[in-house]
């Protein structure tokens, strides 16, 4: 009888996950211990095993145009994306959800599988795992389980690459993809933190309004009653409590600036940004070269199809850029509209809060704005 290989028993589209995995090592830990010559070295230890993986993420701060980029590329003949898949971040914990809920956001896989403390005691015990190191186990698990579910589908679309569109949730979004994924490339989307506060909150009121999981305040609900019944008179008095306004500058200043910095420095040539205002801007410009970064055809037809498909007209059934519906995830689709919302209070709060990292990102030239 003839030998045969662990392969063998293996699932093809699981198999082909875990040769990947496998063949990497020790190079995630290599690679997070430094800088950028250590990234290299890392990638040098992978090689062509780390890029040949389909899979890539499509990231930013929620309001930043996720979804918009996300139709865009999933419109492309070779690419699968769609999302949230939720595989990183920490999420919702499930003393956060209400139970009753049923449409409330899972939390991601990687802190599913990496505080399940029966799964790290087995490998801590078995046999088979005891004398590797714990965290280098259940990062290759989380690689195999991530690639499981996105190839899959992928199999079935007949594209070749396959994106998740996965929220910048917290501060660590980079460093859990580099450590799981050297040589999965990441696209993250940047918006002007000003105008993403204001799609926020309006996000929050319409969530309220149709009955779905939201943390606004009554007094933040009653604002969006009043702005409602009488448009002028609030964005006078402010839309926003100070409270509210501050913390999400502050989520804004944390999770963009860390991942910016995170980005380059952890995954190097294989992350790349893109402005929300770019796209507006220059959107066949812009979506060419995200489909060369992704390495797939950037015929001239293809990218107009891509833009075209998701057209802010499109999405919006019909409705044009500045033409607002509040109860529409697509409300406006315009830049700069938080100059028709921020007092001069405002103003000050989120200079205080995020300030330089509008400077930092050229936003603006200095605080006097």
């Amino acid at each position: 009888m003839r030998a045969r290989n662990v392969r063998e028993f293996i699932p093809s589209r699981l198999g082909a996950a875990y040769v990947r995995v496998r063949g990497l090592g020790g190079a995630w830990r290599r690679r997070l211990a430094g800088g950028k010559a250590e990234h290299e070295r890392a990638r040098s230890g992978v090689g062509d095993l780390a890029r040949s993986t389909p899979v890539f993420f499509v990231t930013g701060l929620g309001k930043s145009g996720t979804r918009w980029l996300t139709k865009i590329l999933d419109s492309h003949p070779e690419v699968l994306c769609k999302g949230e898949g939720r595989f990183f971040s920490a999420g919702w914990r499930r003393a956060d959800l209400d139970p009753a809920n049923e449409r409330a956001l899972a939390s991601s896989l990687y802190y599913a599988l990496t505080h399940s403390e029966y799964l790290r005691l087995w490998i801590e015990r078995s046999v088979w795992s005891r004398d590797g190191d714990p965290d280098e186990h259940m990062n290759a698990l989380m690689r195999l389980a991530t690639e499981y579910f996105l190839t899959t589908e992928l199999s079935q679309s007949g594209k070749r690459l396959v994106g998740d569109k996965s929220p910048l949730l917290d501060e660590e979004f980079m460093r859990e993809v580099g450590t799981v994924y050297p040589g999965a490339r990441v696209i993250h989307i940047i918006r002007d933190g000003r105008d993403r506060t204001v799609s926020s909150m309006h996000r929050g009121w319409r969530r309220a309004s149709q009955g779905y999981l939201h943390r606004l305040s009554p007094e933040e609900l009653a604002r969006g009653d009043a702005l409602r019944e009488d448009p002028q008179g609030l964005t006078e008095s402010g839309v926003f409590t100070e409270d509210w306004l501050r913390q999400a500058a502050s989520n804004w200043r944390l999770f963009v600036g860390r991942a910016v910095e995170d980005g380059p420095a952890l995954l190097g040539p294989d992350y790349t940004e893109v402005r929300y205002e770019d796209l507006l801007e220059h959107p066949n410009e812009e979506v060419e070269r995200l489909l060369g970064f992704l390495e797939v055809d950037t015929d001239r037809t293809l990218v107009e199809h891509c833009v075209s498909q998701a057209s802010f007209e499109k999405l919006s059934k019909g409705r044009e850029r500045g033409e607002e519906d509040p109860s529409s995830f697509y409300r406006k689709g315009i830049a700069g509209d938080w100059k028709n919302y921020f007092t001069e209070e405002d103003r000050r709060v989120f200079k205080e809060e995020a300030g330089e990292l509008l400077i930092r990102l050229g936003y603006e030239e200095d605080l006097d704005w």
